[in-house]
């Protein structure tokens, strides 16, 4: 992997088990394991998210290329877009609406902060 034979590994966990000692060394490679099993999971997780993008990407490309090759027009916005338009064969159309979050409501603004219509007991 790294060059890094067993006689080499010995002497650097001698040497850590020198530096660190014995009560915090098993403490410690517990950690370092967490440590990179988080880490694999989050280069997977984004080596998934690249895969997915590109394949949206192709299947994308490929659907405008077959509506241009059967001359009709074709609209296909990736996701996050305002709508998503593609025309059927038949002439007919499809509309698609992107999902939007929804905005915070104002009246759950009034009362999580306690406002005008809070508590009105003194003390």
């Amino acid at each position: 992997m790294f060059g890094i034979g067993m006689p080499e590994l010995i002497i650097i966990l001698v040497i850590a088990l020198i530096v660190i000692g014995p009560q915090k060394l098993p403490e410690l490679a517990r950690s370092l394991g967490k440590g990179l099993a988080e880490f694999r999971r989050a280069t997977d997780d984004f080596k998934r998210n690249i895969e997915d993008e590109a394949k949206a990407a192709e299947e994308k490309e490929r659907i405008e290329k077959e509506m241009a090759a059967k001359g009709e027009p074709a609209k296909v916005e990736a996701p996050g877009g305002e709508a998503a338009k593609v025309e059927a064969p038949g002439g007919e159309a499809a509309k698609v609406e992107a999902p939007h979050p929804e905005p915070a409501s104002a009246e759950g603004e009034k009362t999580a902060g306690g406002g005008a219509g809070g508590d009105t007991s003194k003390s």
